[in-house]
C-alpha cells in the first residue's frame, strides 16, 4: 500500500525565538535549531510560571493583599513555578540551551521546596527559628541568582536588568526575615512585584517573536553579532 507523506517544515533558525539564548561567542555552542523530535523553545512557559507565581508572592509581601490566600499561593508555587519551570528548564536543556535550562531548573526548585518547607516542613522548625530558616533559604538562592546574573552579560539588557532586580529581591526578603523585618520584606514585594512584570515582558517577547517571525518587543540584545 503506498502512503503519503506529508512535507515538514524546515525548523525555525537558530537566531530566531531567542530573547534569552542568542547565539554568541560564549554561549554560542549551546545555541542550536529545534532537534527533529519537534523540541520547541520552553523559555516563554517557564518566564510566564515564574512571572505568575512571583507576582502572587510579592502581593503578599507588598501588603497588598492579605496573608490569609497564602495556601493558594503555595498550591500554584508547587505545581506551576516550580512543576512547570523545572520541567521547562529541563526541556531547555534537552535542546542544548544551558544558560536558561539551569536559570529555570534552579528556580522551579527553588519554588518546589519553598513550597515544601512552608506546607510540610516548618512545622519541624522552632517558633524563633523560622525566620532565619527562610532567611537561609533565600540567601542562598540570593547568591545562585547572582551566579546566573554574573552569566548574563551576554545575553540582553532586560535579562541582565531582570536578573539584577531578582537579586535585590532576594536579599531583601532574606534580610528580612532573617532580622524579622517588615519593612524589607514589604520592599522585596514591591521589587518581587517588579521582576514579575519583566519576566512577563520577556515572556511575551518571545511568544511575539515566535509567532510572527521577527522582533517585535525590544530586548536590546548584548550578544555581538
Amino acid at each position: 500500500m503506498a502512503t503519503i507523506t506529508t512535507p515538514r517544515s524546515a525548523p525555525p533558525r537558530a537566531d530566531l525565538n531567542g530573547t534569552l539564548n542568542r547565539p554568541d561567542s560564549e554561549f554560542g555552542a549551546d545555541q542550536r535549531a529545534p532537534t527533529p523530535q519537534g523540541w520547541g523553545n520552553a523559555g516563554p512557559l517557564a518566564l510566564l510560571a515564574f512571572a505568575v507565581v512571583t507576582f502572587m508572592l510579592s502581593m503578599i509581601n507588598a501588603k497588598a493583599i492579605s496573608a490569609g490566600v497564602t495556601p493558594v499561593v503555595l498550591s500554584v508555587g508547587l505545581f506551576f513555578g516550580g512543576g512547570t519551570q523545572l520541567i521547562a528548564g529541563l526541556i531547555q536543556l534537552r535542546s542544548g540551551n544551558t544558560f536558561q535550562g539551569v536559570l529555570f531548573s534552579s528556580f522551579g526548585a527553588f519554588w518546589i521546596a519553598l513550597a515544601a518547607f512552608l506546607q510540610w516542613f516548618v512545622k519541624g522548625v522552632p517558633a524563633s527559628q523560622v525566620g532565619h530558616s527562610l532567611g537561609l533559604l533565600l540567601y542562598a538562592f540570593g547568591m545562585l541568582a547572582a551566579v546566573m546574573l554574573a552569566a548574563s552579560f551576554r545575553t540582553s539588557r532586560v535579562v541582565v536588568g531582570a536578573l539584577c532586580v531578582l537579586v535585590a529581591t532576594f536579599f531583601l526578603l532574606a534580610a528580612g526575615n532573617y532580622g524579622a523585618h517588615a519593612g524589607l520584606i514589604k520592599i522585596g514585594g514591591i521589587t518581587g512585584i517588579v521582576v514579575a512584570a519583566i519576566a512577563t515582558y520577556l515572556a511575551l517577547a518571545e511568544l511575539c517573536e515566535f509567532s510572527y517571525g521577527r522582533a517585535v518587543l525590544p530586548v536590546w540584545p548584548l550578544a555581538k553579532p
